[in-house]
């Protein structure tokens, strides 16, 4: 399937996680503030470039970018509207809400390289199970700019201990897309109480034999949305991505 099927098809009404979608294509978080803060935004996405890594801003208004030529409005699967930094809906098109001075921000995704995390022998879990990944929120302090501050938000893959090694170096090879997992093991380390009680998306087992392995998330900016009680913003629900017209071998850096 091709990306602008793909946005056919979420316009029209399917709503679903996208992990295993368009496979080769690439995967991306929105999150879209009010002008004022949108530098403050792409600061805090510079500062806190594993969690933010940024592919694509849109103008104040926008609805399209230069990698998401459909609607951002209607085009992705899922949105979340936040005012004062609470989330107080989940929408399935955002039109009624997007407004006029809201700048769209398109933040890099780890579903853009398990294409060549399974190509390596990986297994990913949550395809196996058509389920959204995992997300949890962790007890490290991203850097903050202005009202911007919160946690880091990360995702979690069951890894065979005898294939972490090939997990790391070969989703190191996308740094434009959260790179190399920020953390190996003990989720408690990271402040991970449970994790059979992900903040976003779908418990998966763990087995005897595997390793927990946790990628930065582009959940994060909604984290210091919902932290920096932001008056207003609409991101993608978690695990419901918008799908550009890029392929994800444009983010892989050889080794």
């Amino acid at each position: 399937m091709s990306p602008e099927q793909a946005r056919e098809r979420f316009r029209a009404g399917e709503r679903v996680p996208t992990a295993g979608w368009c496979r080769g294509w690439t995967q991306a978080n929105l999150i879209a503030v009010p002008r004022r803060l949108g530098y403050d935004l792409l600061l805090f996405a510079h500062l806190n470039p594993r969690a933010c890594p940024v592919l694509d801003v849109g103008e104040p208004g926008a609805w399209s970018t230069r990698l998401f030529p459909g609607d951002l409005r209607t085009d992705l699967p899922g949105y979340r509207l936040y005012r004062d930094g609470v989330a107080v809906a989940d929408l399935d098109d955002a039109v009624a809400e997007w407004r006029d001075d809201l700048v769209p921000v398109l933040i890099g995704c780890s579903f853009t390289f398990e294409r060549a995390l399974l190509a390596a022998g990986v297994p990913m879990r949550h395809l196996e199970l058509g389920t959204n990944v995992p997300m949890y929120v962790t007890g490290v302090a991203c850097e903050p700019v202005g009202s911007l501050a919160g946690p880091l938000v990360v995702s979690m893959r069951p890894v065979p201990e005898h294939l972490v090694k090939t997990a790391v170096e070969v989703s190191g090879r996308y740094p434009m897309v959260h790179g190399a997992p920020v953390h190996v093991g003990d989720p408690s380390a990271i402040g991970i109480a449970d994790l059979a009680r992900p903040d976003f998306g779908d418990p998966v087992e763990v087995r005897a034999g595997e390793t927990p392995v946790f990628w930065a998330c582009g959940v994060t900016p909604q984290a210091a949305v919902m932290a920096g009680k932001v008056e207003y913003a609409i991101g993608h629900l978690p695990g419901h991505m918008a799908i550009l017209d890029t392929r994800d071998d444009d983010y892989r850096v050889n080794p």
